[in-house]
């Protein structure tokens, strides 16, 4: 049972690994230490964006990351990923670097949040890959936003400046700026104004 049992795992790592190419799968190892350093590392937020830019990610000053997961490191990897200052990234998020996931300055990722960046059902010879041919588009969000709770960014969402996503939606499709969209899938609830928002209390 144990012997099957790894030769199915060879076989469908000799499968990826063919579908992928070698240098591909050699970036999703080198990755894969890379994701195995950051989870190790005890390590405040902060400390975590230098390991970041170290790796190739290009985050701006004052921005907090907490653990969060990349996956598709062998695509694009951590060049792909650009955040600007001031940022905050909660724990749990799900980071798809298949593609660019750009951030301005000011945007927040509440907890377990999910980009994605590609579209692909498997492999190759997947019956469905005829329907839902595999593809990448880059993730923009701009500056000043708020991603809710457990939110899902699709592939190729431009997500404009000061805009609000609210805890649980998906969205499949650009949010103008100013604009609160929630629901599955996310819809325009309302439109901000700057005069709307409240001054801060000292």
């Amino acid at each position: 049972m144990v012997i099957q049992e790894r030769k199915r795992k060879y076989i469908l790592m000799n499968d990826a690994i063919q579908e992928i190419g070698f240098w591909k799968a050699l970036k999703y190892y080198v990755g894969q230490w890379q994701l195995l350093v950051i989870k190790c590392l005890l390590v405040p937020p902060n400390l975590r964006r230098v390991i970041l830019n170290i790796f190739g990610a290009q985050i701006g000053s004052q921005s907090i990351i907490h653990p969060v997961t990349f996956f598709n490191l062998y695509r694009k990897g951590f060049n792909g990923f650009v955040c600007g200052n001031h940022c905050f990234i909660g724990e749990e998020c799900l980071l798809d670097l298949a593609d660019s996931i750009i951030l301005g300055d000011h945007v927040t990722l509440a907890e377990r949040v999910t980009i994605l960046t590609h579209i692909n059902v498997g492999f190759k010879d997947h019956p469905l890959q005829s329907f839902f041919l595999a593809s990448t588009s880059p993730v923009t969000i701009g500056t000043g936003s708020f991603i809710g709770t457990n939110a899902t960014i699709l592939p190729g969402v431009k997500i404009g400046r000061k805009a609000v996503v609210a805890a649980g939606a998906v969205v499949s499709k650009d949010v103008p700026d100013q604009t609160v969209v929630g629901g599955v899938p996310a819809r325009v609830i309302r439109k901000l104004r700057l005069d709307e928002l409240p001054t801060r209390q000292i």
